[in-house]
């Protein structure tokens, strides 16, 4: 394998064996001084390569293979790892075949190869035989893998077992690993005195050590432990110890981790413009990285600080990028398991569009708690007929966001006491029409514009924006639109008491042709069964 390398670096470095750049350039890795060790990585491949030191050779590749997956580089990581392996396997030796595969699987985990990545490390704990070490690093990267799958548990005992190989082959800096990984654990399991414990002696280890990047995951990772126990001041100073590191070892993945961490906790603390700053700094260096989770969650934070702002739409664009992404993460790598995020962040989703639909309606106390009401027995239908999923999941955000328009409507009309005039209900009917302008530019993974534009679509034609007929009105809206209806029949408004809900469901029964037969009759057996029930 032929590499590109200095002839300053090679006056300095040709008298010495390849065995002895291979030992300094994994010091100068571990003190973080990155451009010294690839110069000598890639030194110590000529000369080993010119001398048929295979051993040597097999080393120097997959170290060097190693730190360009922590820099990003995966192609030139897979290249270089792979070249490992071939040699590796064919003088024949297992352990260094192992240990190419280990750092082989780790690039693939990098790709969101999660099954390419799993079958590999397997593979090296099945060559590792009674060598511990290998051992040890193949347990922790299985760890891993459960752990990116969702099976904390299946995690904890693979990281375990890494520990224990570790201590048994006195390998220090694999325990320090070990540890990490365990606090990282710890921490999703809100066992918050264990991670400390772990994070505490993996430091320990890191600093004995004079190993930059060890230390780097550790403080990073504890940060969130501070921040779950919003102990901020902490968790800034360990995030943004973390992101000096990274930032001197050229670690963007872990870099934009660092400054998602520290942008929430300026977040937390009230200082928006720092907060919106370095959580945008994040999703750019993930994105640059191609590291999507971290892009996407960088997204969810900075849009939970945006809805803070009142940048609603602004708040909605950027969670509907993170949605994306987590699908792309899911399409790429079917067993990444990244449901919990996807359940936490439509749930921020949920939380940010119902607490939208109750400030539209907070300026009419004749209205307030419309919304809710509406999505809660818009769901009561929907599930009636058999939607789930996706599906419920967009009405439901379409009908707190249903009536998002009538910002645009004036207040005096809006709270007119008696009956509106031509003129003023054909202001009233444009609401529709101002809510999808106003939600225009967000892309919604969900259809809830549909619901938006045309739940005051009437089967017969006679409803408003666009006079639509039948099934052109779209499932969601016309069940949007018959809940709506009967909200507003059952509540008091300027221009008249409330019905008694009898009376109300006697209403809707008149003007069944405004919706399909089907919508009816899911209405009537869900909503309309409470109402006999009362």
């Amino acid at each position: 394998m032929t590499t590109q390398r200095s002839s300053a670096s090679f006056g300095r470095s040709a008298s010495r064996s390849a065995a002895a750049l291979v030992a300094d350039a994994r010091v100068n890795a571990r003190a973080g001084a990155i451009p010294e060790a690839v110069a000598q990585y890639e030194e110590a491949i000529h000369l080993a390569e010119k001398n048929a030191e295979h051993k040597v050779l097999v080393e120097a590749l997959r170290r060097l293979g190693a730190l360009c997956c922590n820099r990003g580089e995966l192609d030139r990581a897979r290249t270089l790892c792979g070249k490992s392996h071939e040699i590796a396997r064919s003088i024949g030796s297992d352990a260094l075949a192992a240990e190419a595969l280990n750092v082989l699987g780790t690039v693939e985990l990098a790709a969101n190869k999660v099954t390419d990545a799993r079958l590999l490390f397997e593979r090296a704990l099945e060559l590792s035989g009674a060598d511990r070490d290998i051992r040890a690093r193949a347990e922790g990267n299985l760890g891993i893998v459960a752990n990116i799958e969702g099976d904390l548990d299946d995690a904890m005992s693979h990281y375990l077992r890494s520990l224990e190989a570790s201590r048994e082959a006195g390998d220090e800096h694999s325990c320090g690993i070990a540890y990490v990984n365990l606090g990282i654990v710890a921490t999703q399991l809100a066992k918050y005195d264990e991670a400390d414990g772990y994070f505490t002696r993996c430091l320990e280890i890191a600093e004995n050590l004079g190993d930059v990047h060890l230390k780097g995951m550790c403080v990073v990772n504890h940060a969130k432990v501070h921040v779950a126990r919003q102990s901020f001041e902490e968790a800034r100073r360990n995030a943004e110890s973390a992101l000096a590191i990274f930032d001197q070892l050229g670690d963007r993945p872990n870099k934009a981790e660092a400054y998602r961490m520290i942008g929430v906790v300026y977040r937390e603390t009230g200082r928006t413009a720092l907060a919106e700053s370095r959580l945008k700094a994040a999703i750019e260096l993930a994105k640059s990285a191609a590291f999507e989770l971290t892009q996407a969650e960088a997204s969810r934070e900075l849009a939970i600080l945006y809805h803070a702002m009142g940048r609603n739409q602004d708040a909605l664009s950027l969670l509907n990028a993170a949605h994306q992404l987590f699908g792309d993460i899911n399409a790429r790598a079917d067993l990444f398991n990244v449901d919990a995020r996807v359940a936490e962040l439509e749930g921020t989703y949920l939380a940010l569009v119902k607490e939208w639909g109750q400030s539209i309606e907070s300026s009419d106390t004749y209205t307030y708690g419309h919304c809710g009401r509406v999505a809660e027995n818009a769901v009561l239908v929907a599930t009636h007929l058999g939607l789930e999923g996706q599906e419920l999941t967009g009405i439901k955000l379409g009908a707190y966001l249903h009536d998002v328009g009538k910002v645009k409507v004036p207040h005096e009309v809006l709270n007119k006491p008696g009956p509106l005039t031509r003129d003023e209900f054909d202001i009233v009917k444009m609401h529709p029409v101002w809510g999808i302008e106003l939600l225009e530019e967000v892309e919604f993974p969900w259809d809830i514009k549909a619901v938006v534009r045309w739940h005051h679509e009437k089967c017969d034609g006679t409803g408003y924006p666009d006079q639509l007929r039948g099934e052109e009105i779209p499932l969601s809206a016309q069940i949007v639109g018959i809940v709506d209806v009967y909200d507003a029949l059952t509540t008091d408004r300027p221009y008249r008491p409330a019905m008694k809900l009898e009376e109300a469901l006697a209403e809707i029964t008149r003007i069944r042709a405004s919706w399909s037969d089907e919508v009816f009759d899911a209405f009537v057996a869900s909503v309309g069964q409470r109402v006999a029930v009362a």
